[in-house]
């Protein structure tokens, strides 16, 4: 019998014989106790009567597969005499039970640049329907966009769910799947499932500086602390792979500040006087250097100009130049000639003596 049947529907049965005669040969039927099925008997009690089971409680498969009741016949005799027969009802599979997820919600973690072909995890829905009704194929959902399907597979019978594209953390963090599993009943049932994909961000970006702002050439004589540049420094990567410190090379006569704690815009400031005529052009290196492990790098040169000031005066090659002249020597005759020079440049270094 169907477990799909309708309440009410009859179930004929072979009745049973008595080779006797008149009231000896009269049958009456009683049914062993069942909350499903009910004893149908029309006629005059003879062996020509109809006999049916008659539903009365629908049936589930999946509870009860079998029922098993006893009829018994008995006839009018004194003492009566009675027969039995067992009657077992084998309850037929509807597709009455949709695939159903252990979870609703699957969370998978991936690194990102992970080979393509990777198993990212096997889903498993179970039917409780038998034979045909509870074989399940895994899809993805109607509402799945083209672009997931080209990141990630899914193999129809086994559930298993593969990476095809390239994972980049820093393109995408995380994606969410909608897994259909279909049975092959007529009509197929669905269940759902949600699969999010984590993606873990290693340390595949090197840092990045730039020098977005440079006040050169620098005044020699310019206050300790004065900022010469300043910087951004970013890094695409999360985390740890993604927190970066700043150095300058050589050190001195310049540092890094940060304009406050974890900023990605530090400042190339003045940590000592400077000297044009000791050195005039700085040649530094800015270096951004992140937390993975290991750790990547960037870089970026920054030149530096020292402007002069007239903070050197002019100086003769000798303190005292000593000379002799005839007397009544003519006017314009050469006595002596001195010389000074100035380190400083340009006008600050041109000499004029009086």
């Amino acid at each position: 019998i169907a477990e799909s049947s309708l309440l009410g529907s009859r179930f004929p049965l072979e009745g049973a014989s008595d080779a006797d005669i008149g009231a000896n040969a009269q049958l009456s039927y009683t049914l062993s106790h069942t909350e499903h099925f009910a004893l149908e008997h029309q006629g005059n009690n003879d062996q020509s009567a109809s006999l049916a089971l008659v539903l009365t409680k629908p049936l589930d498969r999946e509870a009860v597969p079998v029922h098993r009741l006893v009829l018994t016949a008995s006839d009018g005799g004194r003492p009566p005499l009675t027969g039995t027969v067992e009657l077992v009802i084998a309850v037929l599979d509807a597709n009455d039970n949709a695939p159903q997820f252990n979870q609703s919600v699957y969370k998978v973690q991936v690194l990102e640049g992970s080979e393509l072909g990777s198993l990212l995890i096997t889903l498993s829905a179970t039917d409780f329907d038998e034979g045909i009704n509870s074989n399940i194929m895994y899809l993805f959902s109607r509402h799945v966009t083209a672009k997931l399907k080209e990141m990630f597979t899914i193999d129809e019978n086994g559930g298993e769910i593969r990476l095809r594209g390239k994972l980049d953390y820093e393109e995408m963090d995380s994606y969410e799947i909608t897994v259909e599993a279909k049975d092959k009943g007529s009509p197929p049932l669905s269940g759902h499932c949600k699969v999010v994909v984590e993606v873990l961000d290693v340390n595949d970006n090197a840092p990045e500086v730039w020098v977005t702002s440079l006040s050169v050439p620098v005044p020699e004589d310019a206050a300790v602390g004065t900022v010469v540049a300043l910087l951004s420094v970013s890094d695409r990567d999360s985390g740890a792979n993604g927190r970066v410190r700043c150095a300058v090379w050589p050190a001195a006569p310049f540092g890094l500040v940060a304009t406050f704690a974890g900023s990605k815009y530090p400042e190339l400031v003045l940590k000592k006087a400077l000297d044009r005529e000791q050195q005039a052009t700085h040649r530094l290196v800015l270096t951004a250097k992140d937390g993975g492990d290991p750790p990547k790098s960037g870089d970026v040169p920054v030149i530096v100009t020292v402007l002069d000031t007239n903070d050197n005066a002019p100086e003769f090659e000798h303190s005292i130049y000593r000379a002799s002249i005839l007397e009544n020597s003519p006017s314009g005759t050469l006595v002596v000639q001195v010389h000074a020079t100035d380190l400083d440049e340009g006008p600050n270094g041109e000499v004029r003596y009086s």
